[in-house]
């Protein structure tokens, strides 16, 4: 009975010591824990792995968080934009003269593709306003440089730019607060030559948003911008999370052996993921300080930032502290939903079951319906944009397609057969672990793809933000113009042109505004009509002149029925026009008579350089007094010899000696918007950083794919096998799904564009934008193979098959 007893009260007791099982939230807290420890502690293997993790999780997290940063530089760029600029109160008389208004005039200059931008100040009293980074208001004479431009003129490389500024004696720097970027060329110059009405305008202070609205169009691109490259990253974490997977398999198998359950293995698994990313967020953060010192020194497009510009939106950043962790266990486990993990080892089925195709195209498909059902976008100003539908409808579109490619790949090499050793080495590869394969290159897949998109929206609205100027860059490349007309200006200005080194040709004019004598209106307005000045060879580039001595003058008409009416009731040969200040805008000033000679011919305007036909009175120097004429101004066109490479720093050069006011532009047939300008240069900026980050994350895929394949390619080594065939063997592996994913990416971005395209009601003009596109792509996949040939090499030696 003793025995019987015992036997039967020792399960009792046993029960009742026995612990019990864990509630759901603490096994969840348990296995997490067990699976962080086993990453941290997972010897000199383990730690190989995350830190592959963590680079890879942590470059991707530093282009999230400067992307977060975005909003923020951009609004900190702003406000110092908006205190630095004159404050114009839009009313009809500006503020009167007084101890603290300035006169301001913009001006600037470009040197070898750099564009320096200035202002003139001229202080009208005793204490003055300052624009922000100013203590003084500069005197005559006197200029103040920002940091990058001073370093500009130290260098001796750049003397025909500090020729230029010669005539100004530096007298500090500008600072922080009066800059947009560290690396801004900006400068104050004094000068005592400004007045009101030689271009000039008074202010009381400095702090206006001059900021306009952006355009629809341009906001519907913005939106699939950031798509386009935030998507990839977001799919480069994803996979980063998952290195390293057959190794970690065997390790579950291993706990599955000492008593631990199915869920338990995959929640440990996730434990595993949770600590890399969390390196990775680290490491992010690590990546992204350093990122923040580069955007001060590195001028990428000619666009820079101070580092304290870039802080993070704080919603946003914690947004990614929380996205990223939780998206490395949830992709954890849904990576092991189909995977049997026992005791004995992973068990993935005899027979592989197909991937389900039908959520992957439901996926595609539910975006581009989206996109659809979001409507037209217009034109017009204040007009709607369904922000929201466009970024969720690309931004499915986007992932349908990483989605697709593992089927895609799977279906394909499922289907081959036979080759060359290589060859076959590569598709038995892929037909065993096509979804790994994949993966590693979803993120040029959608990246290109959304490139193809965008493309297809930037041809089809190109003309919509480039006109054509009309501007003839064969006849001259450069115009100079001042506010103040008169003879002996214009005469210096071609002869001083004309002797400069890498002139070929000078057209110089002086042109006024003259009006009809007497109370003759016409709908309340005084007939009016242009009177231009210049030589006989001047006037021969805007009219068919004929012949022409000094002293003649000619009555030009462009054959255009409005303006020849204005035109035949001021210019009128034989009788007087007001030379002077016109009556409609100053009714006390006295008339200035110039009577149009009688035998004055009518001839016919041709373009000048700058596209526009002169529709009014040419005149010779020697048939008008140039110093009785009102409110003159003189313009030159300058063409250049393009056998001389600084030819336009000398002109440059020669007009700031002539006059400091002169102001010097660049002729150009296309005249591009500046917002859509910005934008493009934007993309620039973002599809480089993010073209580098796929190119890492494959490379970072590859060498993690090459070190779970470590002991297999000694073992084929020791065997035999060539290590040519192996080298190839790799680069059939990345160039098959490369191929599939590319074709992809192509159908599905124009497909994309197509959509996007017909929503802002425009028709696809470039359909083969993707050729350009696959050809980044490709040369992507070679550099990465052959950056991947001497890890390969190393691991074919034979110490690979040493185990432990």
């Amino acid at each position: 009975m003793s025995d019987t007893r015992v036997r039967t009260e020792t399960p009792a007791v046993a029960q009742a010591s026995a612990p019990a099982p864990p509630t759901r939230v603490p096994a969840w807290i348990r296995d997490l824990g067990m699976g962080i420890r086993f990453a941290a502690g997972g010897g000199r293997e383990g730690w190989i792995r995350t830190t592959l993790t963590a680079v890879g999780v942590g470059l991707g997290v530093a282009l999230l968080l400067g992307a977060a940063s975005v909003p923020q530089l951009l609004q900190n760029r702003d406000d110092r934009s908006y205190a630095r600029t004159p404050y114009d109160s839009m009313e009809a008389k500006p503020p009167k003269a007084g101890d603290t208004t300035v006169l301001v005039r913009n001006t600037g200059t470009q040197f070898r593709g750099r564009t320096a931008t200035g202002v003139f100040l001229k202080a009208d009293g005793e204490h003055p306003v300052l624009p922000p980074g100013l203590d003084k208001i500069p005197a005559p004479g006197e200029i103040v440089v920002s940091p990058a431009l001073r370093d500009l003129l130290d260098d001796p490389a750049n003397k025909l730019l500090k020729e230029r500024f010669d005539g100004y004696r530096q007298i500090g720097t500008i600072g922080d607060a009066g800059l947009l970027s560290p690396l801004e060329l900006y400068y104050y110059a004094g000068a005592d030559k400004l007045t009101a009405v030689g271009g000039a305008h008074r202010v009381a202070r400095f702090g206006q948003d001059e900021s306009l609205p952006l355009d629809p169009f341009l906001m519907a691109l913005v939106v699939l911008i950031c798509v386009v490259l935030l998507t990839p990253v977001a799919i480069f974490i994803g996979t980063a999370v998952r290195f390293g997977g057959d190794r970690r398999d065997r390790r579950l198998a291993a706990l599955r052996l000492v008593g631990a359950d199915a869920r338990s293995v995959r929640r440990i698994a996730a434990g595993e993921a949770l600590f890399g990313a969390l390196l990775g967020l680290a490491a992010g953060a690590v990546f992204f300080l350093l990122l923040r010192q580069l955007v001060g020194v590195v001028d990428l497009t000619n666009v820079s930032a101070y580092p304290s510009d870039m802080a993070p939106e704080p919603a946003l950043v914690a947004l990614v502290a929380l996205a990223v962790p939780l998206s490395a266990v949830l992709v954890t486990l849904f990576s092991l939903r189909s995977v049997a993990i026992e005791p004995l080892g992973v068990v993935r089925g005899g027979k592989r079951r197909g991937r389900r195709l039908w959520w992957r195209v439901l996926l595609p498909v539910a975006g581009i319906g989206i996109l659809l059902a979001s409507g037209r976008v217009e034109r017009d100003v204040g007009s709607f944009v369904n922000v929201p539908a466009i970024a969720a409808g690309s931004a499915l579109t986007l992932i349908g397609l990483s989605a697709l490619l593992p089927w895609l790949v799977e279906a394909v090499v499922g289907r081959l057969r036979g080759g060359p050793v290589p060859w076959q080495l590569a598709v038995r590869r892929l037909q065993l672990t096509s979804g790994t394969a994949a993966r590693a290159v979803s993120g040029i897949t959608v990246a290109v793809a959304g490139a193809v998109a965008l493309q297809m929206m930037f041809a089809s609205m190109h003309d919509d933000f480039n006109q054509t100027t009309g501007q003839d860059t064969t006849r001259a490349q450069l115009t100079v113009h001042s506010m103040s007309g008169n003879g002996p200006l214009a005469q210096r200005m071609i002869d001083d042109f004309t002797r400069t080194p890498g002139v070929t040709n000078v057209i110089g004019t002086v042109q006024s505004y003259v009006t009809r004598p007497g109370k003759t209106k016409v709908n309340d307005i005084t007939p009016t009509t242009q009177l231009t000045v210049g030589t006989c060879a001047t006037l021969r580039e805007l009219a068919d002149v004929g012949s022409c001595e000094d002293g003649d003058t000619f009555v030009s008409h462009t054959n255009s029925g409005e303006q020849n009416t204005w035109l035949d009731r001021t210019a009128r040969p034989g009788k007087p026009v007001n030379v002077g200040a016109d009556p409609d805008f100053d009714p006390r000033a006295e008339p200035v008579l110039w009577t149009l000679p009688k035998d004055s011919r009518t001839v016919k305007a041709r373009p000048n350089p700058s596209g526009s036909k002169i529709d009014g009175i040419l005149a010779t120097p020697a048939a008008v007094d140039i110093e009785k004429l009102s409110e003159a101004t003189t313009t030159s066109w300058v063409k250049l010899d393009p056998n001389e490479p600084d030819a336009e720093e000398y002109v440059r050069n020669a007009a700031a000696r002539i006059s400091p006011l002169l102001g010097v532009d660049s002729m150009r047939a296309v005249d591009r918007d500046k917002q859509y300008a910005s934008i493009a240069r934007g993309l620039q900026i973002g599809a480089s950083v993010t073209m580098a980050l796929i190119a890492a994350s494959m490379l970072v895929s590859m060498i993690e794919q090459l070190r779970e394949r470590k002991r297999l390619l000694a073992a084929l080594t020791a065997f035999g096998t060539r290590r040519s065939s192996m080298a190839f063997s790799l680069l059939w592996q990345t160039a098959l799904p490369v191929v599939l994913g590319l074709a992809l990416a192509v159908a599905g971005g124009l497909g994309l564009g197509a959509v996007m395209t017909r929503m802002i009601g425009k028709e696809v003009t470039d359909w083969w934008s993707f050729l350009p596109l696959t050809g980044v792509g490709a040369g992507m996949v070679a550099i990465v193979t052959l950056l991947s040939l001497p890890p390969l090499r190393r691991m074919m030696r034979p110490d690979g098959l040493r185990t432990e």
